[in-house]
């Protein structure tokens, strides 16, 4: 959270296309806060994507892809909710087609624990750059905490809630434990 992912998807997308080429922009179809399909970061870039829940094959929608130009990139928002076969269908395309795929979300959930697509891609990815952001005592914040309605931290509920500022805060590890444990009293 806050670390800028969506900033940097799309200025990645934009760099593609500067030069002329072609990219598929991925987001989850659970995510849906800004509108279906649109990638949007909190600086206000935003773009048209191809949403995808855990039915969604990338071979085929790379396959079924129309362009007078070649596809030059895939770009994943919101990387942690594909499914781990997901991951190995974009991993295939790597390194079949030679088609980088760049995707971009968080490791864990509000809990610390690691998402299914986040868990693949640090398995198989053959790169990781963290983006990184500040937890409020200015350490590298890690974890995310999830938040009620009156700013408390929550320590327990489903692991997917979809929501931004209003609803998840970044936290340095020890912050986020001492969070979770408050939460827990």
């Amino acid at each position: 959270m806050n670390a800028g992912k969506s900033t940097s998807l799309l200025q990645s997308a934009h760099n593609y296309r500067e030069q002329g080429m072609e990219v598929m922009l991925f987001t989850a179809a659970i995510d849906d806060r800004f509108g279906k399909g649109v990638i949007k970061s909190r600086i206000g870039l935003s773009s048209d994507a191809i949403v995808f829940d855990h039915t969604t094959n990338f071979i085929e929608q790379v396959d079924a892809y129309k362009s007078d130009n070649k596809l030059s990139c895939l770009l994943v928002d919101e990387a942690q909710f594909l499914t781990a076969a997901q991951v190995n269908q974009l991993a295939e395309l790597v390194d079949t087609r030679n088609l980088p795929a760049l995707c971009y979300g968080i490791r864990t959930d509000f809990q610390g624990e690691l998402f299914e697509g986040s868990a693949r891609l640090l398995a198989i990815a053959d790169k990781f750059v963290e983006l990184k952001t500040v937890c409020t005592c200015g350490r590298k914040a890690t974890m995310t905490v999830r938040l009620d309605e009156q700013g408390r931290a929550i320590a327990a509920g489903e692991q997917v809630e979809i929501g931004g500022n209003e609803r998840y805060d970044s936290k340095c590890r020890r912050h986020h434990r001492e969070l979770m444990q408050q939460a827990q009293q």
